[in-house]
């Protein structure tokens, strides 16, 4: 079963990761779930699929209220990332999603009103939560074509949806990358074939490059931290993407 760990803690707000889940279907990608809370407002972070709703929701509940989640975040439109929307919605029918505005005639078919989406402009903003600002930052293409990621400058996290995305085999749980040699080859096919744009890729580095990064968490596979963000990062730079 899913479990939530705490990966950040910084400045009144903590980062959960709801991560790896070994005893999932064999049909269903593996995914991580973030959530970031002050205790009473929280935002979460690609929720998951429908299928996985229960087992996200018992994490969850295991360390924050799950009535303070009034807001989700959605990296993009993909149905591991958000179809549990209409389980959230249900839940709490005050719940409000942001996501790039491209996805308002989609998302919808999940389960929810147009009314639960508010659009992310395309240059991206800002979102309070509590008393600090989240950045949430473009990275369209990479790999959807509206498509964004959330920095939180005082825990210098990064949440980077697919970016980055490795997929391990079962036996490998550890919730950090533990050996970026290895972990590296079960990224580099998903990247080669998702990442639709190495200009947009370029883009997107040129922006990241400007931040500070102690913690780089993807949707699939572990969590990068220390070095070995950088070491992403430069392994990114150097990768031609957009083909098979």
């Amino acid at each position: 079963m899913k479990k939530a760990q705490l990966i950040a803690s910084c400045e009144q707000h903590r980062w959960y990761a709801i991560a790896r889940d070994p005893a999932r279907a064999d049909f269903l990608i593996d995914t991580n779930e973030y959530v970031v809370t002050t205790g009473e407002d929280s935002l979460l972070c690609d929720p998951g699929g429908a299928e996985v709703f229960p087992a996200v929701f018992a994490a969850l509940s295991e360390v924050i209220d799950p009535r303070s989640v009034r807001r989700v975040f959605s990296s993009h439109q993909d149905p591991d990332v958000i179809s549990s929307l209409g389980l959230w919605h249900d839940f709490n029918p005050d719940i409000r999603c942001h996501v790039s505005g491209l996805w308002a005639g989609f998302i919808p078919h999940f389960g929810c009103g147009a009314d639960t989406l508010v659009a992310i402009p395309d240059a991206g903003v800002n979102l309070t939560l509590g008393e600090r600002e989240l950045q949430l930052i473009p990275a369209h293409y990479l790999h959807s074509s509206g498509n964004f990621h959330v920095y939180d400058p005082a825990c210098k996290l990064l949440f980077t949806g697919d970016v980055g995305a490795a997929l391990l085999p079962d036996a490998d749980c550890n919730l950090f990358v533990e050996d970026f040699d290895r972990h590296i080859r079960f990224a580099e096919g998903f990247h080669k074939r998702w990442m639709g744009s190495n200009t947009a890729k370029k883009r997107w580095i040129e922006r990241v490059r400007q931040l500070e990064i102690e913690l780089m968490c993807p949707q699939h596979g572990a969590i990068y931290r220390g070095e070995d963000v950088q070491r992403f990062i430069d392994w990114f730079d150097d990768l031609q993407v957009g083909y098979g």
